[in-house]
């Protein structure tokens, strides 16, 4: 009995030893553990704090902060032509904002400046660009119409602002764009006073898209689909583009895109669009329509990138807590390079060159770039 006990507890200690081992073991197994969770964790917050450094205006330097979008020289390009920093070509996602609204409007600026662009970017403030402008006097704002960049849902907006529907959702379809019930007035109906005040003092802003696309979407608009209560554009002026620039005369189909580019394209084309009066808006330049060169705009906003752009210019004119932009369905400002070059295919180079000739001063003014198939 005496032996026993002796061994009893030799075998209860070491019990004990092997227990505390196993929880020693278990204990660094732990602590390892967070410690490599640790690891990760500030990698993450370090990975964070350096995206954000990189996309956040204010810590930009003082040289960083003022990149604006001014034509530079660079190797293999030509000398008009404008640099872009990759990260704000207009047909891709914003990075930085609102230093990008302001960089626009100094590209615009310089462009404006550039002597031998000057016929391509300079035109009168006549009647035509007043009848392009929209008035809301209650928010002190001036809107300037280019047709096939989503300005239906602008002039939704403003009709709301003025107090002619209560809510964007309750405006028929059909008002929207007659003069006489949807309580917009234009810039030319004021007196020349009034016009000039006007443009003085009023937030001013209007909106762009790649100037090719923008005319594959007034063709087919236009004159493919061509809605029931717009006869004339299937019936009279598709006919008369056809008479003067097909050039297969035994050809009997309706208009395709190689006459309408051949008309845009044609240094004469203001003798047909004379006959064609104001239908003319939905495929003449930025520059015929807004005048951005003459008048000062606040912000020039771009329909690639209207989900950024649209808060925005609510936000700059004050009424962002009265009335927000309706929902834009998924993908569709995305610019189509894809569409863009179906449309262009097999058009002569010649024809197409002559079109960019006409809208150059389009796509240098607002950041867009020359087509890769005018490249070649």
């Amino acid at each position: 009995m005496r032996n026993a006990h002796p061994q009893g507890s030799s075998q209860a200690l070491a019990g004990k030893i092997a227990e505390w081992l196993t929880f020693d073991n278990m204990h660094h197994q732990w602590l390892l553990l967070a410690a490599c969770f640790w690891v990760i964790f500030m990698f993450m917050v370090a990975s964070k704090f350096i995206t954000l450094t990189f996309k956040d205006p204010d810590v930009y330097s003082a040289k960083q902060e003022f990149l604006f979008l001014t034509a530079m020289p660079d190797a293999g390009r030509s000398p008009g032509e404008t640099h872009f920093p990759e990260e704000l070509k207009p047909t891709g996602k914003m990075l930085v904002e609102p230093l990008v609204y302001t960089q626009r409007l100094e590209l615009m600026r310089n462009v404006c400046r550039e002597d031998a662009l000057r016929n391509l970017s300079h035109t009168a403030v006549s009647k035509f660009v007043l009848d392009r402008i929209f008035v809301c006097d209650k928010h002190k704002i001036l809107f300037c119409q280019t047709p096939k960049v989503g300005n239906t849902q602008w002039k939704k907006v403003l009709i709301v602002l003025n107090g002619a529907f209560p809510s964007i959702e309750e405006i028929p379809e059909n008002v929207v764009h007659d003069h006489e019930k949807n309580g917009l007035p234009r810039l030319s109906s004021f007196s020349d006073a009034e016009i000039q005040k006007r443009l003085k003092t009023y937030f001013k802003f209007f909106i762009v898209r790649d100037p090719f696309e923008r005319l594959i979407s007034a063709f087919k608009d236009k004159f493919v689909h061509n809605p029931r209560f717009e006869p004339w554009y299937r019936h009279e002026i598709a006919p008369g583009i056809i008479r003067k620039y097909r050039r297969n005369r035994t050809e009997t189909r309706g208009i395709q895109f190689e006459d309408f580019v051949r008309y845009l394209g044609d240094p004469n084309h203001r003798w047909l669009d004379l006959q064609f009066g104001d239908h003319i808006i939905h495929w003449v330049t930025y520059v015929e329509l807004c005048a951005p060169c003459e008048i000062t705009y606040s912000v020039v906003g771009h329909h690639e990138t209207l989900e950024d752009d649209a808060p925005y210019i609510l936000r700059e004119a004050g009424i962002d807590h009265l009335v927000s932009y309706p929902t834009i369905p998924l993908g569709i400002t995305t610019y189509n390079r894809t569409k863009v070059e179906h449309y262009f295919l097999g058009i002569s180079k010649r024809d197409i060159r002559r079109l960019y000739a006409r809208f150059e001063g389009d796509f240098k003014l607002f950041g867009y770039q020359k087509p890769e198939f005018l490249l070649n």
